[in-house]
């Protein structure tokens, strides 16, 4: 980002020049001079031709507000913001307004808040940032206008609280991102930490990338964790008593990551639900369990000239059979039954059948007693009509 002074360029609206001149202090008015006579930013006529140190006063306090140096006529130099009269800001700008060179920012008490390097009016190189209290906030290193590469975040008591690895390590001498990052080989481990000391996150980084991450909850038990071995991605989700409800695998490629497997748990930490998918992202199988461990559902996908088909089999929580069947997906979120579909009792004995067609429309349903003995057999029709099926 281009970044200009107020005073830098000469403006003939008068509103303009109010707005610039008002800085630090709103709506305040300022007297300005070089060399002791006075001068009007906003009136190029004023200052056209000069050189020296441009100086600003607020007009009831007579508090200096600003330095400025002008050369020719040109704001170019340094630049001075004051707050009550203490330097809060120093930088300089080029002769096309733009920051350039060595910039600091400055607390009420004196102390350095903040040090960056410009090159035409882009941050450059290490830029640093610090408490009140001098203690460093942040290091954040800039590769030319390519933005922002790397940084490490410190709580007020020195702590490690966030980090970014760039492709090297860049943040020396304030961050040791050599060994933060795993550049020596083998992978790093860090801490991470909030304001108040407490233990957020672990975290593992080779060769500036991130391999493995673990997130906390206020008790110390594991919150979230993401893994990476080779190209393969692994996440976990916990629940605040240290309890696994959730584990996701995907497949990292250059399309990006193609889910694997999807896991759900109970609050017990039991399996409730495991999907499936093929290395190209398609689905394989759907299985859904009781509480008891016993399976309560499984789909298992497949194709069949063409057509994508989906075999469902349902389960009693005793283990048995309760219903299978088979459907075709005609879209992404819509599926029509084909073929027979029959239904079982918990002893597993069959009691319904339906019969679709290839449109998934029913075409003859049967039921029978606990005892086997056919009870039904109707033929139905489209209108949804039906009578007693007679073989032709």
């Amino acid at each position: 980002m281009t970044h200009r002074t107020a005073l830098c360029v000469r403006v003939a609206s008068p509103i303009a020049a109010a707005l610039l001149l008002a800085h630090g202090a709103a709506h305040a008015v300022q007297d300005c001079e070089i060399n002791g006579v006075a001068v009007n930013p906003a009136n190029g006529a004023t200052t056209a031709g000069k050189s020296g140190l441009m100086r600003c006063r607020d007009r009831d306090s007579r508090e200096l507000v600003r330095e400025q140096q002008i050369q020719s006529g040109t704001f170019q130099g340094v630049v001075r913001q004051y707050d009550k009269g203490k330097l809060s800001k120093e930088y300089s700008v080029n002769a096309a307004g733009n920051m350039h060179g060595p910039a600091r920012e400055f607390a009420p008490n004196g102390k350095v808040l903040r040090e960056a390097s410009y090159d035409d009016g882009h941050e450059t190189g290490l830029v640093r940032s610090f408490y009140p209290s001098g203690q460093l906030r942040r290091a954040t290193y800039f590769a030319d206008s390519a933005g922002e590469r790397a940084f490490a975040e410190f709580t007020e008591r020195g702590q490690l609280s966030a980090l970014r690895c760039g492709d090297k390590p860049v943040l020396a001498p304030v961050a040791d991102d050599a060994k933060l990052c795993g550049f020596g080989g083998s992978p790093s481990r860090v801490e991470l930490f909030d304001n108040k000391g407490i233990l957020r996150s672990r975290v593992s980084y080779l060769s500036g990338k991130r391999v493995r991450s673990e997130d906390f909850y206020d008790n110390g038990k594991p919150a979230a964790q993401d893994e990476l071995v080779g190209n393969q991605r692994t996440e976990r989700r916990f629940s605040s008593e240290g309890i696994k409800r959730r584990e996701v695998v995907s497949l990292l490629t250059e399309r990006g990551a193609i889910r694997q497997r999807d896991q759900e748990f109970s609050e017990r930490g039991t399996l409730v639900r495991e999907q499936r998918w093929n290395s190209a992202g398609d689905p394989v199988t759907d299985e859904s369990f009781y509480l008891n461990g016993q399976p309560r559902s499984k789909a298992v996908y497949g194709v069949d000239g063409g057509s994508r088909l989906i075999e469902v089999t349902e389960y009693y929580d005793n283990g048995q059979r309760a219903a299978v069947g088979r459907y075709v997906a005609t879209d992404r979120f819509r599926q029509a039954p084909v073929g027979t579909h029959q239904r079982f009792n918990e002893k597993g004995t069959l009691i319904a059948e339906s019969v679709y067609d290839e449109n998934g429309r029913i075409t003859r349903e049967r039921a029978w007693d606990i005892n086997g003995k056919l009870e039904r057999d109707d033929q139905v029709f489209e209108d949804g009509s039906r009578k007693a099926f007679t073989s032709q």
